[in-house]
């Protein structure tokens, strides 16, 4: 039995490896060539030291307390020459990958399909060249797509599961943009060349009530993390927000509707700014959250948009003392997305 350990950088890069039933992980890692930080491998010295963000492991008691005390063990710290997986673990590495001697993965895919939704965005599939190395990644997290001829590249959440030899993202339009004006000449059958994942944007493991807040094409990555749900059962708790400037600027609705089929516990909202629109609900996200949702302090927030969207809603729950048993946000510009702040 194996398990899979994702192992995030500082820098953004996500690497994954394999970690054999009893195997440190410090091991796994220097077995796929990545030289986690580590000077005595025997929880002496504490340099191996990193956060265990989801997952569950065994720490053993062969480590002393000066490398790893109890307070620290409480709150997720591990050293990785001790630690040995008993499920799939997430872990945040204080070191960027570079002086890990690993760095970022790139593969390539053929455009499948490219479906424009008016001016607004458009839908780009691939199909990964070698499905032997098609991309894992954990629910949230983007990779940067070489845009051909132009020597740029821009950064996209993926808006399918991890592990499909089949992904998909959803791009703005936007008026002169680099990777707009090559979609408007694209065609199945053209190559890409795709390097990631990155980002520290990602679905944490959890049983208690989910809040996604979307702003526009940052949609993307609560599609990919509603599938993961979708696949596995899920029994949580979500509600998702989906705020758009104007009624034509609502895409992918339908997919939002089919997951309200597959998952029991899930319900979604669609929000339009613009003053002239006949929508239902117009405004902004921050008017329409579920006051029940936030009153008791245990939801889990998740949000995704450009940057005004996301200080707005910061600025909501600070001025309102809402407290959240986790916070975590993506801003992205129109060019690429910003890093995750957790």
């Amino acid at each position: 039995m194996c398990y899979r350990i994702a192992l995030n950088f500082e820098d953004g890069i996500t690497r994954f490896v394999d970690c054999k039933e009893g195997e440190k992980v410090l091991d796994a890692a220097y077995r796929n060539k990545i030289n986690l930080p580590m000077d005595c491998s025997d929880g002496v010295c504490g340099t191996c030291k990193c956060k265990a963000e989801s997952g569950s492991y065994d720490m053993g008691d062969d480590y002393i307390e000066d490398a790893l005390t109890e307070d620290e063990a409480e709150e997720g710290l591990v050293l990785t020459c001790q630690m040995v997986a008993t499920s799939d673990c997430v872990l945040s590495v204080p070191m960027s990958s570079q002086a890990c001697k690993t760095g970022q993965q790139s593969f390539a895919a053929t455009v499948t399909r490219i479906a424009p939704h008016h001016d607004a965005a458009v839908v780009l599939e691939l199909a990964v060249d070698d499905a032997a190395t098609a991309p894992v990644f954990l629910p949230g997290q983007y990779v940067n797509i070489d845009v051909p001829g132009s020597g740029a590249h821009r950064s996209y959440s993926f808006s399918t599961a991890p592990g499909e030899a089949q992904i998909g993202f959803l791009i703005k339009k936007i008026p002169d943009g680099v990777m707009s004006g090559w979609l408007a000449g694209a065609k199945a059958g053209d190559a890409l060349t795709l390097t990631g994942p990155m980002g520290s944007f990602y679905l944490r493991d959890g049983e208690g009530p989910l809040l996604f807040l979307a702003g526009g094409t940052g949609l993307a990555p609560f599609l990919s993390m509603l599938e993961v749900m979708a696949r596995a059962g899920s029994q949580r708790q979500i509600h998702l927000i989906y705020g758009v400037t104007r009624d034509l600027d609502l895409v992918l609705v339908d997919e939002l509707a089919a997951y309200a089929e597959r998952l029991p516990n899930f319900t979604f909202a669609t929000v339009v700014a613009e003053g002239a629109s006949d929508h239902p609900r117009k405004g902004w996200v921050t008017q329409h959250m579920p006051e029940e949702m936030l009153a008791g302090g245990g939801v889990d927030v998740y949000l995704c948009g450009p940057p005004p969207m996301v200080d707005a809603v910061r600025h909501y729950l600070d001025e309102n003392n809402v407290n959240t048993a986790s916070f975590h946000y993506e801003k992205f510009t129109p060019n690429e997305p910003q890093k995750a702040v957790a």
